[in-house]
C-alpha cells in the first residue's frame, strides 16, 4: 500500500473514497475485494467511488486471517497469528499511546538530566543534535522496510524525545518562558480540532487533497532547506523564517500542513480498518501520527517563540 505520509513509509492505507460495506458483526471473507457488498464472491466488481485508489483489497491475502491453533502451539506461532488478525481502532490507540508515551518520557528525562548551564550546554546541544540525526535516520530505515518494526519505531520515538526535551528546555530557559506549555496545548488543540472535523466530514480526503498536501509539503521542506543553507553560508537569519511577521506566517503554514497530514493519517487508519489490514500495521499508523504531532509541536513552538520575543521587545 502507498502511505499518505511520504517521509516515513512507502506503504500505507487507502487514501480516499474507498470503503468496505461489511457490517462490524459480519467480517468480510478472506480474499474479498474492498468495496464489494457483503457476501459477494471474490473477484466481484468494486464500486468504491470516483477516488478509489485500489481496484481490489490490498490486504485480500491477509485480511482477518486467523489460523486455528491448538492449545499446545508454540508462543511464536501464537504471536504470528495475533499479528495476522485484523487491525482495530483499539490497536491503533494502544500503539499510538505507547509511541507518544515513549517520546514524552524521553523528553522529560532529557529535560531533567541534561544540564543547560555554561559547563554542560555544549554537551546538551551535542546530544540533541545527535538524537535528532538518529531519529531522522531511523525514520528513513523504517520507510524502506517492507514491514513495520515496533523496536525501530520505539527507538525513533526515544531519540525524538531526547531531541525535543533539550530543545524545549533551552527554549523555556533562555528564549521564551511559557512557550513549551502553550505549544503542547496548541498541538493537542489542533489534533482534537482535526479529529472532530474529520469525523464530521468537514474534511474530505480525496486524491486531489492528497496531491495538494504532498506538493505543499514538498515546497515547504525545500524552503526550509534553502533557509538553512542561507543561514549557514550567508550569516544572519537566513531568509527570515525565524523572526518577525514572515517567521510567524511560515510557522502558521507549517501548522496548517501538519493539520492536513493529520487528516491523511486519520484516513489511513479508517481505511486500514475497513480493508482488514493486519494488526501489525497499527504500528505504522502510530508512527505516522507521532511524526505528524512532532511536526505540529515544533512549528507551534517556533510561532510562539517569535510572538513572545516580540512581546518582550
Amino acid at each position: 500500500m502507498k502511505s499518505s505520509n511520504p517521509v516515513f513509509s512507502r506503504r500505507g492505507f487507502a487514501r480516499d473514497g474507498a470503503r468496505t460495506e461489511r457490517s462490524p458483526r459480519q467480517p468480510q471473507a478472506v480474499g474479498a475485494q474492498a468495496g464489494a457488498p457483503v457476501g459477494a464472491p471474490v473477484g466481484a466488481p468494486v464500486d468504491a467511488g470516483p477516488y478509489a485508489p485500489y481496484a481490489v483489497n490490498p490486504y485480500a491475502d491477509s485480511a482477518l486471517r486467523t489460523p486455528s491453533l491448538s492449545k499446545d502451539a508454540p508462543p511464536r506461532d501464537r504471536a504470528t497469528a495475533a499479528d495476522d488478525a485484523a487491525m482495530t481502532i483499539d490497536d491503533v490507540v494502544a500503539r499510538s499511546a505507547l509511541t507518544l508515551g515513549t517520546v514524552a518520557v524521553a523528553a522529560a528525562l532529557s529535560w531533567i538530566l541534561l544540564p543547560l548551564d555554561d559547563a554542560g550546554l555544549g554537551l546538551s546541544y551535542g546530544t540533541a543534535a545527535g538524537a535528532g540525526l538518529l531519529a531522522f535516520a531511523l525514520s528513513l530505515v523504517q520507510s524502506f522496510r517492507r514491514e513495520p518494526s515496533p523496536g525501530l519505531i520505539l527507538a525513533y520515538a526515544a531519540a525524538e524525545g531526547v531531541f525535543l526535551g533539550v530543545i524545549s528546555h533551552a527554549t523555556s530557559a533562555y528564549v521564551a518562558p511559557g512557550a513549551v506549555v502553550q505549544a503542547v496545548l496548541g498541538t493537542l488543540a489542533v489534533f482534537a480540532g482535526v479529529l472532530i472535523a474529520y469525523r464530521m466530514r468537514w474534511i474530505r480526503v480525496t486524491r486531489r487533497f492528497h496531491g495538494f498536501v504532498l506538493a505543499s509539503a514538498t515546497g515547504f521542506v525545500l524552503l526550509m532547506l534553502v533557509d538553512l543553507v542561507a543561514s549557514a553560508f550567508g550569516g544572519g537569519g537566513g531568509l527570515g523564517f525565524d523572526s518577525g511577521a514572515l517567521g510567524v506566517l511560515f510557522g502558521a503554514v507549517g501548522i496548517a500542513l501538519g493539520a492536513c497530514f493529520l487528516a491523511l493519517d486519520f484516513k489511513q487508519v479508517e481505511d486500514g480498518i475497513a480493508y482488514g489490514a493486519p494488526r501489525k500495521e497499527s504500528w505504522l499508523a502510530a508512527f505516522g501520527l507521532t511524526v505528524t504531532l512532532v511536526w505540529i509541536y515544533l512549528e507551534a513552538l517556533r510561532v510562539l517563540t517569535i510572538l513572545l520575543q516580540q512581546g518582550d521587545d
